[in-house]
């Protein structure tokens, strides 16, 4: 399933599991209650593998490692990120206790509540992966780094591994769901050529409370740091260049994916070897694209959509 003939342009390491997307339930849950949601929606989850999914879907090749359980969800999600093209002939099944991981999402008026069942993403280790695989490309990427417990040891060995062999390399840590934002992530840094948090995860991993000092302290510890700042665009740095895109505007359906599918749109254009600014400015559209579907792949799925989607947005920006 899903083997590429070619080495990708892009590797990936990390999670795979569905997400389970309940619309319509109050903002609080009373205990006893049984609480009926409006709609639901079961889509393709986890940071990494939307990342993977839509960069594919937008052309560039992309294979993907991970753990999976030999169950149904892991099935599930394997069976979606191929049918996005992606190369997912690495992904190893775990038998026996080993699940699957699932996300439920509470989307709410303005936040949303989300709820994950690790599985398998925390126990995948460094010896679970196909080094040989990751290095056949041009680009590495890897999120989630704190969901990652078994392989987070070992992540800055990873990237250097990577570094070595010749690849650019891109990292979102994504959230830190213990709120500890501890100081390994700066160690991975010294390994990374693209750095791509969100304004609360830049603040938080500089130990910084003002945005401007964050990024000062950030980009002294990689070549190219990326922040993204969701209805405000983003913003690049680059030794002292600075770059300020603004955002694409958008009736918005679902905000799940937004900061993965910018990923996807800047490294899409990065491994192309495309400037910066175009970088920034694909980010934002493949952000404000994926939250017109409930979801942070489904918008991908309709690609004559995506298509003129993007042909209008880049032409009205020429």
């Amino acid at each position: 399933m899903g083997t590429a003939p070619h080495p990708p342009d892009v590797s990936v390491a990390g999670e795979l599991n569905p997400d389970l997307i309940l619309y319509g339930l109050p903002s609080e849950l009373e205990p006893e209650r049984e609480l009926l949601a409006d709609t639901l929606s079961i889509t393709l989850g986890s940071s990494s593998a939307i990342f993977a999914h839509n960069l594919s879907v937008m052309g560039s090749s992309v294979g993907f490692v991970s753990l999976i359980g030999d169950d149904p969800l892991g099935q599930l999600a394997l069976e979606r990120l191929a049918a996005g093209g992606v190369d997912v002939s690495r992904v190893r099944r775990k038998g026996g206790t080993g699940k699957t991981g699932l996300t439920v999402v509470l989307p709410r008026d303005g936040f949303r509540n989300i709820l994950t069942y690790p599985g398998t993403m925390f126990e995948m280790g460094f010896d679970d992966l196909d080094l040989e695989f990751l290095a056949s490309a041009k680009h590495f990427h890897l999120s989630s780094f704190f969901l990652h417990r078994a392989l987070r040891p070992r992540i800055g060995e990873l990237f250097c591994r990577m570094k070595n062999a010749g690849l650019t390399t891109s990292f979102d840590t994504n959230d830190d769901p213990e709120d500890r934002w501890e100081g390994d992530v700066l160690e991975v840094l010294r390994h990374v050529d693209v750095f791509l948090p969100n304004e609360r995860e830049a603040k938080k991993i500089a130990r910084e409370n003002d945005l401007d000092a964050a990024v000062d302290t950030l980009a002294s510890k990689v070549p190219i740091l990326v922040v993204k700042l969701g209805p405000n665009g983003c913003l690049v740095r680059r030794g002292s260049e600075d770059i300020t895109v603004p955002p694409v505007r958008v009736e918005v359906v679902d905000p799940v994916g937004a900061g993965d599918s910018f990923d996807a749109g800047f490294v899409h254009k990065f491994v192309a070897g495309c400037d910066l600014a175009t970088c920034a400015r694909w980010g934002n559209l493949a952000g404000a694209f994926s939250t017109t579907r409930p979801g942070g792949t489904e918008a991908f799925l309709d690609r004559e959509r995506l298509t003129l989607f993007f042909a209008r947005h880049t032409s009205e920006n020429a």
